[in-house]
């Protein structure tokens, strides 16, 4: 362990780029070294270290880009029933489904039909590319655009009120 910390160590550093989850993984490898010893061969320790490390930071950025992916629930506010959050709250989510609403129409076109037919009347791609006549891809990189102009009018705030 004295001999291969800093190797592992720097392995694991430069995978994830977060100096704690390095250390972390780093203790993890020597953990599941430890337990796997049995079935070492005796060659080229810093190889097989190595390869535990690299495969622990794998591991670690796989569960992490799950944990970050964004559901489009999370994007964009959906209408609340009033008997769940009662009348103060449904007032609030029709303040901000309005709010939402004009910053859709407030677009420059050609994104301002796409993103009422999308995240007001809820379309997919598809069936906007065929009620428009454009290509899907024209449409998909619209929404994307809209998404990100609309993300920069709202406040987060405004989303979780």
């Amino acid at each position: 362990m004295n001999q291969y910390k800093n190797l592992v160590f720097s392995v694991c550093l430069k995978m994830t780029g977060d100096y704690f989850a390095a250390e972390d993984i780093t203790q993890e490898t020597f953990i599941s070294a430890y337990q796997h010893l049995d079935k070492f061969d005796g060659t080229a320790e810093k190889a097989w270290l190595c390869r535990i490390a690299t495969n622990k930071c794998i591991d670690y950025m796989r569960a992490a880009e799950r944990r970050a992916i964004a559901t489009e629930e999370d994007e964009m506010p959906q209408e609340i029933t009033q008997e769940r959050d009662g009348p103060l709250q449904s007032f609030v989510n029709k303040d901000v489904l309005v709010k939402f609403r004009d910053d859709c129409n407030a677009l420059p076109e050609p994104y301002r039909e796409v993103a009422e037919d999308y995240f007001i009347n809820e379309l997919t791609a598809k069936e906007i590319a065929e009620k428009r006549g454009k290509p899907l891809k024209t449409v998909q990189t619209h929404i994307y655009r809209a998404r990100d102009m609309l993300k920069k009018t709202m406040r987060k705030e405004d989303l979780l009120a």
